[in-house]
């Protein structure tokens, strides 16, 4: 963390993804604002193909690609980085493998999560189509705090939209999604006033 202009805390933020990265592209734009409060210092990725290291590496941000699968010296070389760079917040955004039980521990209350559900309804995968399957009259986007448990922890910030009779899983993916952009770096900010 550091002081810009004297009064404004700016604390450090890494994101893991898995995939476009379009939630990271929110961040680090509003990351550029004048009032925003955070800069992304880190980009983590489990996939080397994930289109979302092509935005860390535009704006000069440190990515890594890790297997997670692998083995505890990775995660160990992950703790090391987010040490090295002071990292305060762990922001999952699209990040698809579940992280283990010690990180957690380490890093309780620091990492947060987004969730294309209205949050504990439909946790896990294919959210959209289990919306329209169910005929629910409203959907939306949780960010959570992330625990042991997946889809779990503490809500921070909610927000819905009315699913209409024509709306389909890949309209509402889409609706949900611009939702998403607007919802974490709010988030994010709210977060870290508190810290």
């Amino acid at each position: 963390m550091k002081k810009l202009n004297g009064n404004l805390n700016i604390f450090n933020l890494a994101v893991f993804i898995s995939g476009r990265g379009s939630n990271l592209n929110s961040i680090i734009k509003h990351s550029l604002k004048k009032k925003s409060n955070y800069q992304v210092k880190l980009v983590i990725s489990n996939n080397k193909n994930a289109k979302g290291l092509t935005f860390a590496k535009k704006k000069g941000i440190k990515n890594l690609v890790i297997d997670f699968t692998k083995s505890k010296q990775l995660i160990k070389k992950i703790i090391l980085e987010l040490n090295k760079k002071d990292i305060k917040l762990i922001c999952l955004a699209g990040f698809m493998k579940i992280l283990p039980g010690y990180f957690f521990k380490l890093y309780n209350g620091k990492i947060i999560n987004i969730h294309p559900s209205l949050l504990p309804k439909y946790k896990g995968l294919r959210t959209h189509e289990r919306v329209i399957l169910n005929k629910e009259k409203f959907t939306g986007c949780t960010i959570h705090y992330v625990n042991r448990y997946l889809d779990s922890g503490k809500i921070i910030l909610q927000k819905k939209i009315k699913v209409k009779k024509i709306d389909t899983p890949e309209t509402i993916k889409k609706k949900v999604l611009k939702l998403e952009h607007k919802m974490y770096p709010e988030a994010i900010e709210k977060v870290l006033i508190n810290l």
